[in-house]
């Protein structure tokens, strides 16, 4: 069984750094060991040109190794959205998604395998959760699909799993995104999401790297968010807001609420109203999005009738609002559909 804290891609350029010096060699190889796992896409210690053999061999002989993830299966759907079905080391699977919009390529990506946050509306939670990812598991996502589709320009930790509860990798997996001797991601372009997770919001308003934060709302009130987002039991929304409060305090930016539109659960005008009056309490922008079926779950899509006239209200009210209706669909890769395909498959079994 491999060591993960042999896996050179899980390493920081810091911890590369020791991991050279520590064999008596030159500390500047780090950032050509780094290059080439992070620009160059290496997935062998062969690959590293730069060293000599013998040092090479020597990190053979001591275990080191560069993991990757395998491409199972690449869909496409009509509209452009791509899903990239990966496999891990120990053979289980993870998805990824490329969105296409204008000049940005974004890339959701994953980091636990399945999710135990246990939403109502969301295929990936019906999976439970099997386990985190590591953070070279995570940015592999974005070294595969930058080498070959195109360069990633923005990064979302908005797959399957709580990017929160994995919180000490999906930390490392940013630093290396953003290092400049690797994808030198902007700190901008990244962007983590959590379904409320609101001490982990505390955690991450204190770190040296400030990426922007997208939470999953979904109601305005504990009643209804309790009755399909488990997590408001444990962190309601005083607590929440509360924390998003002091994050917006210390790092300035700005939040972005997600708020998916169910039919009669969470779209009726007072609903509307009480949303209004929560988010204005920071500074936001509202992402309405067109709830996406799927196999196991009877909810049902808001009109997009009422979806505009929510976004049209909120507008004239200051608040920023964007409509994103259904992308990806037909391949299952669309917000809170990942998995569905392999829940459709075990129910034929």
């Amino acid at each position: 069984m491999v060591e993960e804290n042999k896996d050179i891609k899980n390493m920081t350029l810091a911890e590369i750094g020791e991991l050279v010096e520590g064999f008596g060699q030159k500390k500047y190889l780090a950032k050509y060991i780094y290059g080439f796992i992070h620009v160059k896409d290496a997935r062998e210690i062969s690959d590293l040109s730069t060293l000599s053999k013998q040092f090479r061999d020597e990190l053979v002989e001591k275990g080191y190794y560069i993991s990757e993830i395998k491409l199972v299966e690449k869909l496409e759907d009509p509209d452009g959205t791509k899903k990239y079905l990966f496999e891990l080391g120990d053979g289980l699977k993870i998805e990824s998604v490329l969105l296409f919009d204008d000049s940005r390529r974004t890339l959701c990506i994953s980091t636990q395998v399945g999710c135990w946050m246990g939403c109502g509306f969301c295929a990936t939670a019906k999976l439970g959760f099997t386990r985190d990812l590591s953070a070279a598991e995570i940015v592999d996502q974005v070294n595969f699909v930058s080498k070959d589709e195109c360069r990633v320009s923005n990064v979302v930790y908005m797959g399957m799993g709580e990017p929160l509860n994995n919180y000490e990798n999906v930390i490392k997996s940013i630093e290396i995104l953003n290092c400049s001797a690797g994808k030198n991601l902007g700190i901008r372009h990244i962007t983590v999401s959590t379904c409320g997770v609101a001490d982990g919001i505390e955690k991450l308003a204190d770190e040296e790297l400030k990426p922007r934060l997208a939470v999953s709302l979904n109601a305005p009130v504990d009643a209804i968010r309790s009755s399909i987002m488990p997590v408001n039991k444990k962190f309601k929304l005083a607590y929440l807001f509360k924390a998003l409060k002091d994050y917006q305090f210390k790092t300035g930016n700005r939040v972005t609420f997600e708020y998916v539109m169910i039919k009669d659960v969470n779209d009726s005008n007072d609903n509307l109203d009480q949303l209004i009056r929560l988010v204005r309490t920071v500074k936001c922008n509202v992402n309405l999005i067109e709830y996406n079926p799927h196999q196991g779950c009877d909810f049902l899509p808001s009109s997009r009738a009422t979806i505009k006239d929510f976004a049209k209200k909120m507008q004239n009210e200051g608040i920023e609002t964007t409509i994103r209706l259904k992308m990806g669909q037909t391949i299952k890769g669309a917000c809170g559909q990942l998995g569905a395909d392999r829940i459709a498959s075990e129910k034929k079994v």
